[in-house]
């Protein structure tokens, strides 16, 4: 049993980025073939698009917003057309926002639900006939769908959704050989962060970093690996599990 993904094709939603840049790069490093999405073109998806050239395989960016029922068709065609079938189906794409309760606006909790669950659920469904034998799916979460975090109900609700879909899923694709399970991160370090003023940042870390066994935020390339151990050989008799990837929080 092996690691390396040769020949495998993937598909990753939200590439572009942070967590999803990680964990497109370290499956194209491994061989596989690779269709990703974005929702907003930048010097982000120009720069993936140039690693991706460098790296080799059979791979595609295509923009998508995953929320979109439109999209996702034309995001699952796409790929029917380049790659033929999914080996790999990693559903990463997810917006946040940081919002009293109180205030939350139905809209803005729609938006978030449509991305980070919504989202996921027309992807699988679509991509449902390219899956193969023993495809493995795998939904990235998040630690605070137990925990729980102030300001972001409505994203902590879409997370703890994916659970419950990676959980049903599993047992119910189990029997054609489809793997379904989640990675949940905990604080990653991301560009997000880089949006935050110098005291904002100083704020954020002293706010978390106490409760991390390991005293350090995460890599986006620590969430590849856990996605690289799921895609592989070496998870065969793996599904339905959450892999909290959190540093011991």
């Amino acid at each position: 049993m092996q690691l390396q993904l040769v020949g495998k094709n993937a598909v990753v939603t939200g590439g572009s980025r942070g967590i999803g840049r990680g964990i497109v790069l370290a499956l194209a490093r491994a061989g596989a073939n690779i269709i990703t999405c974005y929702r907003q073109e930048g010097e982000a998806v120009r720069t993936l698009e140039r690693e991706l050239k460098e790296t080799d395989g059979n791979h595609h960016l295509i923009q998508a917003d995953i929320s979109s029922r439109e999209d996702v068709e034309r995001l699952v065609e796409e790929t029917r057309t380049r790659l033929g079938s999914i080996d790999v189906l990693v559903n990463n794409a997810g917006v946040i926002s940081h919002v009293p309760f109180g205030e939350l606006p139905l809209e803005e909790w729609q938006r978030v639900l449509d991305t980070n669950l919504t989202g996921s659920f027309l992807l699988i469904q679509k991509a449902l006939g390219l899956l193969s034998e023993r495809a493995s799916v795998i939904n990235i979460g998040s630690r605070a769908a137990v925990a729980g975090i102030p300001l972001r109900s409505h994203y902590t609700a879409s997370k703890a959704g994916m659970i419950g879909l990676t959980r049903s899923l599993a047992k119910e694709l189990g029997k054609r050989g489809i793997r379904v399970n989640l990675v949940a991160p905990g604080v990653i370090d991301t560009d997000e962060e880089g949006k935050l003023s110098d005291a904002e940042r100083e704020q954020y870390r002293q706010r978390y970093q106490h409760m991390i066994a390991l005293a350090r935020f995460g890599r986006p390339v620590e969430i590849a690996g856990a996605v690289l151990f799921l895609a592989s050989e070496l998870s065969t008799y793996v599904t339905g599990e959450t892999i909290h990837v959190d540093g011991g929080v």
